[in-house]
């Protein structure tokens, strides 16, 4: 058995997600003890249950301290078991996160899987839908996972009621990935987006990127869209697609927050971005390293920022497996990091 210690690094849920795919992965028990200590409300939230109880299906473990706001928890599990699952959060807790912590162990299983999970899909401190499927997903399906996602409807923060379904099937090779050059901008994609509002809040965030990024870089099919839902709520997912790699960033609306100002967190987190020369966005960096931690041949990326998730993950992922993760470069700047199985 594995212990850890939920407070290192940047002590969030991101400590516990990681734990619950690598433990179904290689079989292996662990006590996690001070979760989400660096959080104002420790222990785990709906959403961190909801993730412990659909781990606990797939792996038909054995669980103490499964609880909301527990900070201690010992999970030991058995085969993967595919199949389909249906998990409610019952609040807008993230569905993303739920399921990144179950999808690379379910695609490592023998048979297909369908996991629809209802909550959030389009709130804060996560990443949204659109991230997920046109970003995360599109790397993982690269290095050879087999994952397709739909957005049933929408659900944004405080109410939720948001559905998405993941179809995944079983894994055949994990290739490593070996991106430390991007190549040149070819264009700049994505969606504008509103739920139960006047479509102009959309277009008023389109027109603001035109507006800031139209007559230096060239925007191609920036497309508005009316998404269902129970409820209200305004995004923007704009990709930037290079030669050899591509980068994705969001941004979501709130009451009293002008439609402009959503689209200027997502071109200044753009222009951040551009003004590096890394291959993949920080938050890719922190995502896609456990599906990379699987493949049998050393990784490399460049990436646009060292946070503090990319280095409390990868002190995770190497008490699980055999791999040795280098990550070159200072704390909030661009970097280099290395993925190498130890027995090479």
């Amino acid at each position: 058995m594995i212990d850890i210690d939920g407070s290192t690094g940047e002590g969030g849920g991101q400590v516990l997600r990681t734990c619950l795919s690598l433990s179904l992965i290689t079989t292996t028990a662990f006590h996690i003890s001070n979760i989400r200590a660096g959080r104002k409300k420790p222990g785990l939230s709906a959403q961190h249950l909801k993730a412990v109880e659909a781990a606990t299906r797939i792996g038909k473990a054995s669980v103490e301290g499964a609880h909301l706001r527990s900070t201690s928890l010992y999970f030991s599990p058995r085969k993967i078991n595919p199949g389909n699952f249906k998990i409610e959060i019952g609040t807008a807790g993230s569905t993303s996160l739920v399921l990144q912590s179950i999808c690379i162990p379910l695609c490592l299983a023998d048979a297909n899987s369908k996991i629809t999970i209802t909550g959030g899909t389009h709130v804060r401190w996560s990443p949204s839908f659109d991230y997920l499927k046109h970003n995360w997903s599109a790397f993982i399906n690269k290095i050879g996972y087999d994952v397709s996602l739909d957005l049933q409807s929408a659900g944004f923060y405080p109410q939720g009621g948001g559905q998405i379904v993941a179809n995944i099937r079983p894994s055949k090779s994990i290739n490593p990935l070996n991106l430390t050059e991007r190549g040149s901008l070819i264009q700049i994609r994505g969606y504008s987006s509103v739920a139960n509002l006047n479509r102009k809040i959309a277009i008023r965030q389109r027109q603001q990127v035109l507006r800031r990024l139209g007559d230096r870089y060239k925007l191609n099919d920036i497309r508005i869209i009316d998404l269902e839902a129970r409820t209200k709520g305004t995004t923007i997912c704009l990709i930037c697609e290079f030669e050899h790699s591509q980068c994705c960033y969001f941004a979501l609306g709130e009451l009293g927050k002008p439609a402009e100002k959503v689209a200027d967190e997502v071109i200044d987190q753009i222009e951040k971005f551009l003004a590096t020369d890394a291959a993949i966005d920080e938050f890719l960096a922190d995502q896609i390293l456990l599906p990379l931690s699987i493949a049998e041949n050393k990784s490399t990326f460049t990436t646009a920022k060292i946070t503090n998730h990319l280095i409390t993950n990868a002190k995770v992922i190497e008490q699980f497996l055999p791999v040795s993760i280098y990550i070159n470069g200072t704390l909030n700047s661009p970097g280099l990091v290395t993925i190498k199985p130890n027995a090479i």
